[in-house]
Parts: structure tokens; sequence; C-alpha cells
């Protein structure tokens, strides 16, 4: 579980990539280069990407193909660092 101060800025971080109906393949180098650049990064898995894979199964998929550290997931979002 991440500590307060890491929690609050989750809180305020903006959804800054979107994994959608191509998958993760066109997001990986993406989130890369925001983490290099952010730290940290939220990523929000719609509807047309998860089918019949659960949230937490594609951000820790997300996670292994980036090197990142999942920090959380809540409802279809996930925060990485």
């Amino acid at each position: 579980m991440p500590n307060e101060d890491t929690m609050s800025r989750i809180h305020d971080l903006e959804v800054t990539v979107w994994v959608g109906k191509s998958g993760l393949d066109p997001v990986v180098d993406e989130l890369s280069d925001q983490l290099a650049d952010r730290g940290l990064v939220k990523v929000k898995f719609l509807r047309a990407a998860r089918g019949d894979t659960s949230t937490d199964a594609l951000a820790e998929a997300l996670a292994e193909r980036t090197g990142a550290d999942l920090v959380d997931t809540r409802g279809h979002t996930a925060v990485y660092k």
C-alpha cells in the first residue's frame, strides 16, 4: 500500500495514458516515456481493452512489459512508478 504522501499525489494525478481496443502494445513506449518524465503515471483501461480480462491482470501485464512498478489499482485505473 502506498504511503500517505504518495496517495495524495495519486489522487491529484490526471489520467495521461488510455488503453483501448488496440490493447497494451500501443501504450508501452508512451508509458515508459511518461514515467521517465513524471515519475508517477495514471493509466485508464477502457472497456474495449478489458474484454474478458480484469483490470488487475492488464495492469500487471503492462507493468511487466514496461519494467514499471504498479503502485495501485482502483476501478479501471492503475498508477505506475
